[in-house]
This record gives structure tokens, sequence and C-alpha cells, in this order.
């Protein structure tokens, strides 16, 4: 069982030596679509989210629709624990899974199997359930004795594939994206894609962050359609993507 709630949850980011600043506000004001305020001690804010409330459970496959500055990445970094609520509540059972960025953690000095234990590590894994799955993570990276050299020999593809292969080897009860992953040359290409479904199937709830109407409606079930840190619309995926996409 896996759960995710949120009552009417707000974040502020408080904007220091900002109010003198008019060019700077006017940058901010652009950028955040124009949600800029002030608190009790008069410091400019940012409301990145304002007054969200939402549940999922399992079965859920969440699309997250909205311009950029819309709140998307936020709610996604609240539900890892990176940011808290400024005001509302925000409750998550189950195991967090992050695809937001695979490549954190990861050591350009390290080989790429020190790399395997590090970015495991940073997923949550143990020692032992790394090594349980280390000839796996190998196989699929495809990166043979290179796997024994220096990060920083690698070219950007096949950082890419050891840093997919190892955030993928995980089955969180919950999991989290911005965007699909797809990663490789055509050949590897549809070894990620296929391992990508199948991860998305086992999870319970999936929550990912789009600006693509055909990942919305292949992948999710229910959308929400965030504007100016607010729910404009949340509602099964079809009807959210006819409304934000058009017809």
């Amino acid at each position: 069982m896996a759960a995710i709630d949120f009552d009417s949850v707000t974040v502020d980011f408080p904007i220091y030596n900002a109010s003198g600043r008019s060019l700077k506000k006017r940058l901010i004001q652009v950028a955040t679509g124009g949600q800029l305020g002030s608190d009790a001690q008069g410091r400019v804010i940012v409301r990145a989210l304002d007054g969200v409330t939402f549940s999922l459970r399992d079965g859920d496959r969440l699309g997250l629709l909205g311009h950029n500055g819309a709140g998307k990445s936020t709610l996604l970094r609240l539900l890892t624990g990176v940011y808290s609520p400024s005001s509302g509540s925000a409750h998550v059972d189950g195991e967090i899974g992050s695809l937001i960025d695979i490549s954190l953690g990861i050591d350009p000095e390290a080989t790429g199997r020190e790399n395997i234990f590090l970015r495991g590590g940073m997923l949550g894994m143990s020692k032992h359930e790394i090594n349980s799955n280390l000839a796996d993570i190998i196989d699929f990276s495809e990166l043979g004795d290179f796997v024994d050299m220096p990060l920083r020999t690698y070219s950007s593809g096949m950082h890419l594939r050891l840093a997919f292969a190892v955030s993928t080897i995980v089955r969180p009860q919950i999991l989290l994206m911005d965007e699909w992953l797809s990663v490789g040359d055509e050949g590897f290409k549809h070894k990620a894609e296929q391992r990508m479904g199948e991860l998305v199937q086992t999870t319970n709830i999936l929550v990912v962050a789009t600006h693509s109407r055909e990942l919305l409606m292949d992948t999710c079930n229910r959308a929400i359609w965030l504007e100016h840190g607010r729910i404009k619309m949340d509602a099964d995926a079809g009807a959210v993507a006819a409304a934000y996409f058009g017809a």
C-alpha cells in the first residue's frame, strides 16, 4: 500500500535583498508567472505552490501538466522531501524512487564499478543489494571492461547508460519522473524503453511531469494541470489533455 495526501499545500521561497531592485523583481515575475508577494517581515517571496490539494492511491498514474514555472518541479521535490510546505500538509506513505536526476552522486574520478555503489547508496540500496544486482547492472549498461575505468574517460552516452542502469534497478512503491527517460543509441534505447515500461508497471503510484500529450495518454490515468502554482484542473488524463492541448 502506498498513499500521497496533499492538503492545502503552499510553498513560498523568500527572495532576500530584492525589495529595492525593480529589474530583478520584474525578471522573477516573468519567470514565475507573476506569483510575487511579501511575507510578514516585508521580504519578497515567490509562491511556487498555492493551496494544492489532492490524494493518490495504489494504481494511480498521475501526469503533471503546466507551463515552465507552474510548480511541477516544486511538487516533485516536495514528494522527495527536498522541500517542505510553508503551510498545509504533505503526507507520503511508501518508498520513493526518483528518476529526476539519474546522475546525482556520480563521481567522474571514480570507476564505473565504484559509481555503481555510490549511486546505489544514494538510492537507498544496501551494499548487499548492490552486490546482488552488480552483474545485471554491468551487463545492462554494456560497458564491458570500461566498468573499471574512471568515469571521466567515458563518452556522454556511456555515462548515461551507467546512470540509467543503476537508477532503474530499484523497484519503489512511488516512482517520480520529470519527463520520460530515453538514453543511448537506437539499440540501447529499445532496452531502456522496455525497462522503463517494466518499472512503471511494477510501481504502486507514478507521478510524472511532462509536456507530452502522447506520454500522458500512454502512461497516465489521471492528470493535474498546474497554473501559477494552483491546480487549474484535476481529472482523468483524457479530459485534462483535451483541455490543455486542445481537442
